[in-house]
């Protein structure tokens, strides 16, 4: 049986990597850095906290692809990825899509370990358990407009576009709070399909 430290040097080690890659020669170094804040402060907590309370392995990589698509994001702006615009040119979209992506793979990927947290520490379970995941995530993604906004105005006002990633769209908050919403209801109905094959 490998240790559970060791399980958890390969997505950890791997998001590592990603930042390396990520941290070299990005198209906006101002932007890049305050795009690491939620990278510095979540990777973090998930560290600080890991003796207090541990999570699946499986939640952990799915922490580290959520942490990894936004480092992604970070190393080109989210409004000049090439996957973003490979998605826009291949489907005919008005602008760079890969904020919207990454906002519902927050929905996707983090509902689940959210999750488990809520049954494990509230002892919540059914309909209350799965509620509640879900109003965290709109409770976050809503924080998270939030919090963009003022690290913009308050840290670098002049990054403006480039940090939120808005491309004109004056309902960008919105749109992106509801996609979060709708990546959060996609990961518990795969839940529910997959609990009633077996056991999860």
């Amino acid at each position: 049986m490998i240790p559970a430290s060791r399980q958890l040097s390969l997505p950890f080690g791997l998001l590592a990597l990603v930042w390396l890659w990520a941290a070299i020669e990005p198209l906006s170094r101002s932007d890049w850095l305050l795009e690491n804040l939620l990278v510095f402060f979540f990777g973090g907590l998930l560290l600080a906290t890991r003796r207090r309370f541990a999570f699946s392995l499986g939640a952990y990589w799915l922490f580290a692809l959520f942490l990894a698509l936004h480092l992604y994001g970070s190393h080109y702006t989210y409004a000049e990825t090439p996957l973003g615009d490979w998605l826009r040119d291949t489907f005919g979209l008005r602008r760079n899509s890969y904020d919207r992506l990454v906002h519902c793979a927050f929905g996707l990927l983090l509902t689940c370990p959210l999750r488990e947290l809520l049954e494990r520490r509230a002892g919540l379970h059914g309909l209350w358990l799965d509620g509640l995941a879900l109003c965290l995530v709109m409770a976050m993604s809503g924080l998270y407009e939030q919090l963009e906004m003022l690290a913009t105005l308050i840290v670098s006002p002049e990054l403006g576009t480039a940090f939120l990633g808005t491309q004109g769209d004056e309902w960008d908050a919105q749109k992106d709070s509801g996609l979060a919403t709708l990546g959060a209801l996609a990961a518990l109905g795969l839940r529910r399909l997959s609990s009633r094959r077996g056991p999860t």
